[in-house]
């Protein structure tokens, strides 16, 4: 039984499998790998890109969908997670919840029975997203080894999932630039930088946009204002407006890639002549959102009896 509700569920060997998956979908692959599999598909919190990619994901791999909205479950009228976890097992093959909240329900879902559980957004961590932008980037540039990201932005869920996954890759340097009060959760970014020491990628955090590293591969930043969550002071927006991406930052990179997770706030993190211009891969980005997906349903099921 297989579960995805963290990067670090995933061996070394899982990770770069699944990312080459995903590269491989994105390149045209096709299977039916899922004939006669039952996807649940629960979202609490709104998604234009990551509930299609599951759900249109699981019917190109012949399975079929159950789709729940906010307002579908039991759970809105008090019964537990516990209770409803153990129902749900008994009658789907596999369940893809956004909640936004802590990981826990996703656990004890997870604990209830033979139902492979997928977390597509936690409040601590975006799992999926994470091994998108990796697809995106194998796909891109044939590698994922050495290659130099900057991230701009809040240390956020998807920041997270970023740091988690690229840090395990030899090689590869990733700068983190984050607002003050704003940076990767204190747990999330030991995990990362011990998980660099053993692979031999560089992992760094700093909260200015000072001293930028130069001849990058991938510049990316993500919305300010993340699904389902507030900011804790009232000028949150004077602290992030020194870290909105401008093209100003492709002057000493002038080859990299701009990646965005999307939905994009135009003259917020990003500026549209950043967003809609050469170097963005944003929508393509978003369209390996069903590649990924493809990746991870095949990896949950891989060695069910």
């Amino acid at each position: 039984m297989r579960h995805l509700i963290s990067i670090s569920d995933l061996t070394d060997a899982d990770l770069r499998a699944v990312v080459e998956r995903g590269a491989e979908f994105a390149a045209g692959a096709r299977a039916k790998s899922l004939e006669d599999v039952i996807v649940g598909v629960y979202f609490r919190r709104t998604s234009t890109r990551t509930r299609t990619a599951f759900t249109s994901g699981a019917l190109r791999l012949g399975a079929k969908a159950v789709t729940f909205g906010p307002d579908d479950l039991q759970l809105k009228t008090g019964e537990t997670t516990q209770d409803t976890g153990r129902v749900l097992a008994g009658m789907l093959d596999m369940l893809v919840a956004r909640t936004a909240d802590a990981t826990e329900e996703m656990r004890a879902w997870a604990a209830a029975g033979e139902m492979s559980v997928i977390n597509a957004m936690s409040a601590e961590e975006h799992p999926t997203q994470g091994l998108t932008d990796l697809t995106t980037l194998l796909h891109h540039f044939g590698r994922v080894d050495g290659l130099r990201v900057l991230y701009v932005g809040e240390g956020n869920n998807s920041a997270a999932a970023l740091a988690l996954a690229l840090s395990r890759f030899p090689g590869v340097e990733l700068d983190l630039r984050t607002p003050p009060g704003y940076g990767l959760a204190p747990g999330i970014l030991a995990t990362a930088l011990a998980q660099a020491e053993r692979s031999g990628a560089k992992l760094s955090e700093q909260h200015d946009m000072a001293a930028r590293p130069s001849g990058l591969d991938a510049v990316y930043t993500t919305r300010w204002q993340t699904t389902g969550t507030s900011k804790p002071t009232a000028d949150w927006r004077d602290v992030f407006a020194p870290f909105q991406v401008t093209r100003e930052l492709w002057d000493e990179s002038p080859d990299a890639v701009f990646l965005h997770d999307l939905p994009a706030h135009r003259g917020q993190e990003v500026t549209a002549e950043v967003l809609d211009g050469p170097a963005s891969i944003a929508f393509t980005q978003a369209t390996h959102k069903l590649h990924s997906a493809m990746a991870v349903l095949e990896w949950c099921w891989a060695e069910r009896p």
